[in-house]
């Protein structure tokens, strides 16, 4: 098949999660299904996470669950909170590195049918909220992200890049969510004015 250039390589994300996270808003999370439909969404929100960090899944040791963030740039790495709501990463920087970035907000250019009746700007308003509306689940965790799978990234388009370079938008930089350790880490960062964002401040 013809890989899109759009399409974002695993050498694009084997930087520091510091990096990738705010790079990554303005692209695009697509989710293609067995039965051909597509979903995509504009990432808005992310947070990072990295080595001595000590909110990261890998701080301590590692795991069969984080040892996935161990491994190449490019990957998957899905888990599961409070029993229920499943969290997508990207695995960042270089093999043997742990690191990664969690996608925390997308904004949709459609709502997926089992989600019609919803609020579209809310509809993936959380790092659980897209998830359950991109139906991600533990099965994709360790998947490439790459065009033929069930998940690819995309770069910023050319005018969301221009609107950036002439201040039409900006980002914001601020302490990740929902943490015990760590909180104060300016290691999360939005898309200012998003009604998309999970939660603003």
């Amino acid at each position: 098949m013809t890989i899109d250039s759009s399409f974002i390589q695993p050498e694009w994300l084997s930087r520091s999660s510091l990096e990738v996270a705010p790079d990554l808003l303005g692209c695009t999370l697509v989710r293609q299904f067995a039965d051909g439909l597509t979903l995509r969404g504009l990432i808005v929100e992310t947070e990072a996470y990295t080595v001595g960090d000590p909110a990261c899944h890998a701080y301590r040791r590692q795991t069969d669950r984080n040892r996935i963030m161990f491994g190449t740039a490019g990957m998957t790495y899905v888990y599961l909170i409070y029993g229920m709501y499943h969290c997508l990463n990207v695995v960042t920087d270089r093999d043997g590195v742990p690191s990664a970035v969690l996608i925390r907000a997308l904004q949709l250019d459609r709502l997926p049918p089992w989600c019609l009746g919803e609020k579209q700007t809310r509809v993936a308003a959380g790092p659980g909220k897209l998830c359950r509306a991109f139906k991600v689940d533990l099965t994709l965790t360790a998947q490439p992200f790459q065009p033929g799978q069930a998940l690819w990234l995309e770069h910023r388009s050319p005018p969301f890049q221009e609107q950036i370079e002439q201040h039409a938008i900006a980002f914001v930089q601020t302490t990740r969510i929902g943490l015990t350790q760590g909180v104060d880490l300016p290691w999360r960062w939005y898309v200012k004015n998003c009604a998309a964002v999970s939660k603003k401040g």
